[in-house]
This record gives structure tokens, sequence and C-alpha cells, in this order.
């Protein structure tokens, strides 16, 4: 049982990590070719920024899932 709730702590953060670049990558994106896009109430970095962290989120808890919950063949 114990394992198991550091896996899952594991889980989340590695999805906060990988959120850090996915927000910075998208300010950058936002900032640089996408000032007009509207997000949640804000435009241009800001709100490209937040997609880009929700995306983060995103890959590095499906990610952390892969390698801590998938079992191994053989």
């Amino acid at each position: 049982m114990v394992k198991i709730v550091l896996k899952i702590i594991s889980m989340i953060f590695i999805g906060l990590v990988s959120g850090i670049p996915g927000l910075v990558i998208g300010a950058l994106i936002g900032g640089n070719f996408a000032e007009q896009f509207t997000f949640n109430g804000v435009r241009g970095y800001e709100a490209s920024g937040q997609i880009g962290f929700i995306l983060g989120v995103m890959v590095g808890l499906i990610s952390g899932w892969w390698f801590l919950f998938k079992r191994k063949k053989g």
C-alpha cells in the first residue's frame, strides 16, 4: 500500500515538474506568435502559457503513469 502511495505522489510530482517547461514554452509561443490568442479571460503569452502548463502536466502524468505503473512483460 505504501509503495502505491509513493508511486502516486511521484507521478504527481513528475506532472508538476513537466508543467514548468510547458508553461515557459507556451508563454514564448504566445508572446511571439499568438498575441491575439484568448483563453480563460487573458490574452497572448498568459493564455498560451496556461495552455502549455496544462499540456505539460498532462504529458507528465501520462509518462509518469507509463514508467511507474505499467506492468513489465516477461
